[in-house]
């Protein structure tokens, strides 16, 4: 009696066409990737800008006496038996890739720092907030900047904001 060798399998010529085609698949796939986690992460800056244009009224409204935060410490650090005026992941200035800082503009106080409901530091007429990206094109490609007004700017090159004179996003 006669014995047949079965010899089942992949040839090595079959395994190299398919990892070639899984590479191929994902050369195309990464910069797709990347370019949606850097929506997300601008989707994301904005939505800080805004949040932080809403602690800033919070903080003029109840503890600031008409004045603005003129620093991230001030809006983070929370009153005598309250809670922070932003969340806890905004209080080191970075969040999904964007560094976040609040400047407070005007030359005079509109409160001293020990008048505050917080005591950290003095309340200004006005305030500055500016989220750029770490690296740029990496993790965000846009910076976007606001002010006491509400309106959001944003410049398209990621550079670090001067003033809120940038384009106005819609």
């Amino acid at each position: 009696m006669k014995r047949i060798n079965k010899n089942e399998g992949f040839t090595l010529i079959e395994l190299l066409i398919v990892v070639a085609i899984i590479g191929i698949i994902a050369a195309i796939a990464v910069p797709g990737l990347l370019r949606a986690r850097q929506s997300g992460n601008e989707a994301s800056a904005i939505g800080t800008v805004r949040a932080i244009n809403s602690a800033q009224a919070t903080f003029a409204a109840s503890c600031g006496g008409g004045g603005y935060a003129n620093t991230m410490a001030a809006l983070s650090t929370p009153p005598a038996g309250g809670v922070p005026f932003v969340s806890p992941d905004l209080a080191g200035g970075t969040k999904s890739g964007y560094l976040h800082t609040v400047t407070g503009t005007g030359a005079t106080d509109v409160v001293a720092q020990a008048s505050t409901c917080n005591n950290v530091a003095p309340s200004k007429p006005g305030y500055f907030v500016e989220a750029h990206p770490q690296l740029i094109g990496s993790t965000g490609q846009r910076s976007f900047a606001s002010d006491e007004r509400g309106t959001i700017y944003q410049d398209p090159t990621g550079a670090t904001f001067a003033a809120a004179a940038g384009q106005i996003l819609q």
